[in-house]
């Protein structure tokens, strides 16, 4: 007999996979919001580098008479689908957001704290929606602009999370490496987090702006895209640290590999990001770089989780691993 999560046709198997949720089901759908989170930062990028900014220049509708594009003397029909486009992208983040919800929901036997995780997502995603709001009649302030970005890197923060903890128990958090190889994690990823602000002001101070109407930050570029490439020297060095320590201490596989695929994306994010800088800034690269600094944001979520795990209450007593022990001693 065959459970709903395996019946052979996707159109059964798509709803069986909330409704009647595995922890693994509900693993993917928390990957499938990573994703779409991630796909957002890029459709928002191309709004920027289009010059759309201000394609649909009202909110909640697109134009003061319509929720959808329609001719408007003052706007081009192409900017204003290509803005009109990213928000219909926010329903999709809306609606895989609201999947992990009812799959948190059903889940046999429910554990809280993914419930709080699930609805973390539309609950920020609403809130996204309406500082979108704020950014169209703020005129594409640089600050609210900025601020739009962070708050999906916050919601792919809750997105991982949410996939970590699926795959977990609701143990005690149990390192499964040295106390100060996790230190060293945890400094990665906030210095990862200092770069991607410090990057929001590169680009609030650039150009790219999404409209010619759009304030700019008034400081040097030269001077605030010389303290980006600084963060970005530290976070790679930080993570050459975090490899050489976990692979100096036999520490898991896993963990050894999502050090190293972090470092290999922040590698070609650099790449990508000096050859915009002496190319003078193509819309292309910087929809590239957006989605780069994106995937290094989730390598370094990937590479910091997979340094802790938790046992499930059930099961034995949570012991210091072998790794954890050789190191100690």
């Amino acid at each position: 007999m065959k459970l709903p999560i395996d019946l052979p046709r996707p159109l059964v198997r798509l709803p069986q996979s909330f409704w009647a949720p595995t922890a693994g089901s509900l693993r993917g759908w928390a990957l499938a919001s990573v994703v779409v989170n991630a796909g957002i930062t890029v459709s928002g990028a191309a709004v920027r580098v289009t010059g759309s900014g201000l394609g649909c220049p009202t909110w909640p509708r697109c134009t003061p008479d319509s929720f959808v594009p329609v001719p408007h003397p003052e706007v081009s029909m192409v900017n204003m689908l290509v803005e009109f486009g990213n928000r219909l992208v926010t329903f999709l983040v809306l609606a895989v957001g609201l999947a992990c919800v009812v799959a948190a929901m059903r889940l046999a036997p429910r554990r809280r704290s993914l419930l709080v995780l699930a609805w973390l997502q539309p609950a920020g995603i609403v809130a996204q929606a309406l500082w979108g709001g704020l950014v169209v009649n703020t005129m594409l302030n640089p600050f609210t602009v900025g601020m739009h970005y962070l708050i999906s890197i916050a919601l792919t923060a809750a997105c991982w999370a949410l996939y970590q903890r699926a795959g977990e128990g609701d143990g005690p958090v149990r390192r499964v490496v040295h106390r100060d190889i996790r230190r060293l994690g945890h400094v990665l990823l906030a210095a990862v987090f200092a770069l991607l602000v410090a990057g929001v002001v590169v680009t609030g101070t650039g150009p790219h702006s999404g409209d010619e109407l759009a304030s700019r930050f008034d400081l040097d570029i030269e001077t605030v895209a010389r303290l980006h490439a600084d963060l970005a020297y530290l976070v790679v060095g930080l993570t050459l640290a975090l490899a050489f320590a976990l692979h100096v201490t036999d520490a898991p596989r896993h963990a050894r590999r999502a050090a190293l695929a972090l470092l290999g994306i922040e590698l070609a994010q650099g790449v990508i990001g000096y050859v915009q800088y002496f190319l003078g800034v193509p819309a292309l690269l910087v929809g590239l770089h957006v989605l780069g600094s994106t995937l290094v944001w989730i390598g370094a979520l990937r590479a910091v989780t997979a340094l802790r795990t938790r046992d499930h209450l059930d099961g034995p007593a949570a012991s210091p691993s072998p790794t954890e022990a050789v190191v100690t001693a």
